[in-house]
């Protein structure tokens, strides 16, 4: 019978780490675990749990017998409670102060936004290093009293929360490493600094699908409001000027960067996108996921200067300037035709007689002779065929084989051919 509560933590626990449902395995990695139960638990000595617990979208509502989380959950490290009808707190609390290895815990699309966090209930999850709270519409009020109770935190999922605004807390995380706070509605930057001055360790900043619109801090602004931050992602965000793209070399240790999808680089070809923007940011090493090789950034910067030769001087961006002090005012880079000519202009040579010819390479010998079948008056059968390279050193060529393609003598405008008939 399920307890009141609804479908209970421990229950769905026993139901799917029973036997019958997750056979006892043995092998290095395997992490199975077989706890000694409770005295007089029905359980005793049957559930082969593994360190990491997946418990997702299984109707759980409340802890069940925290005597028995207890009992067979001490040795788990991951818990992974995402997408049940959690909605109050302290059963979470429950859950979690009895798992006491816990340093990951998932509880993304819970309805929590309906109970208030209290600050001795948040006492329970001070362990965890890896919180995730997508979906669950926690208020910042919630983040901020999670935030005071885990001083080993390293990572904070935020995602799908529909944030508008950032509440600044009145304590600074020391050890918040990264913040994913991907698809909320986080458009003005005035809302993003707040999370520099939250997280002043920060070193990833991942927020993708938040449409921010620009990068209104001053450079020394910046440097201050992120001095640890190593990567960032503005994927799909309204960034609609260079100058924005520039103001990322502010942040001094910045390496990686992703910014697919924005309003700027939508003209631009792939290529063309790539190669600007690396050189626009020197030191980042890796862009939208791929690392920047040595090879590429020169290619990228020599590739900028040549772009921007022809603007007036006054619209120059200062990164042409440094780079031009780096590799000189570069020249603009021939055009090249790569494809293989597909006509010659020709002289044809016959008895006393000089014909300029435009003839097509892709035909073969045999049907060349059919056009000049009309021009020196003789059979296709009557007639011998020489073709002569006017940079060669050696003489003529005789085109014997019928099916042999005429760019395979590699024939160019102002070579000659001479006609001549054959001997009887």
């Amino acid at each position: 019978m399920e307890p009141s509560c609804g479908r209970s933590f421990m229950q769905v626990l026993c139901e799917k780490y029973s036997p019958e449902n997750f056979p006892y395995r043995r092998g290095p990695g395997v992490g199975v675990h077989v706890p000694a139960g409770p005295q007089g638990s029905p359980m005793k000595d049957r559930l082969n749990l593994p360190s990491i617990l997946v418990l997702n979208s299984c109707g759980i509502r409340c802890a069940g017998d925290e005597n028995e989380i207890a009992a067979f959950c001490a040795h788990v490290s991951e818990l992974d409670l995402s997408d049940n009808k959690l909605e109050d707190w302290n059963e979470v609390s429950k859950i979690v102060s009895n798992v006491p290895q816990l340093e990951f815990l998932n509880l993304s699309s819970n309805p929590l936004h309906m109970s208030v966090l209290k600050q001795t209930c948040a006492g329970s999850f001070s362990q965890l290093r890896k919180l995730v709270l997508n979906n669950s519409k926690a208020s910042w009020e919630t983040v901020h009293v999670l935030l005071q109770e885990l001083p080993v935190l390293e990572e904070l999922f935020l995602c799908l929360n529909d944030y508008e605004t950032v509440s600044c807390s009145a304590v600074c995380s020391q050890s918040l490493k990264l913040l994913h706070i991907t698809d909320n509605n986080l458009h003005d930057w005035t809302e993003i600094r707040k999370l520099g001055t939250m997280f002043p360790h920060l070193d990833t900043l991942i927020l993708a699908n938040n449409n921010v619109m620009a990068i209104e801090d001053s450079d020394d602004s910046l440097t201050r409001l992120f001095p640890n931050l190593r990567s960032i992602s503005l994927h799909n965000s309204g960034l609609n000027c260079w100058e924005d793209i520039d103001k990322l070399n502010s942040f001094p240790k910045l390496e990686e960067v992703r910014l697919l999808g924005i309003p700027l680089l939508q003209p631009y070809s792939t290529e063309e996108r790539r190669k600007l923007v690396i050189a626009r940011l020197p030191s980042v090493s890796k862009l939208n996921g791929s690392v920047v090789t040595d090879g590429e950034r020169e290619d990228s910067e020599r590739f900028f200067i040549r772009y921007h030769l022809d603007l007036p001087q006054e619209e120059l961006p200062f990164r042409y300037h440094e780079l031009v002090r780096k590799y000189g005012k570069l020249e603009p880079l021939a055009e090249v035709d790569l494809r293989p000519q597909n006509t010659a202009n020709v002289e044809v040579h016959f008895e006393d007689k000089v014909e300029k010819m435009r003839i097509r390479l892709d035909q073969t010998v045999a049907d060349f002779k059919k056009q000049l079948k009309t021009v020196v008056q003789l059979s296709t059968n009557n007639m011998r065929v020489y073709y002569l390279d006017h940079e060669a050193p050696f003489g003529p060529e005789e085109m014997k084989f019928n099916g042999r393609a005429l760019h395979s003598y590699n024939i160019r405008d102002g070579d000659q051919i001479y006609v001549e008939p054959k001997m009887k």
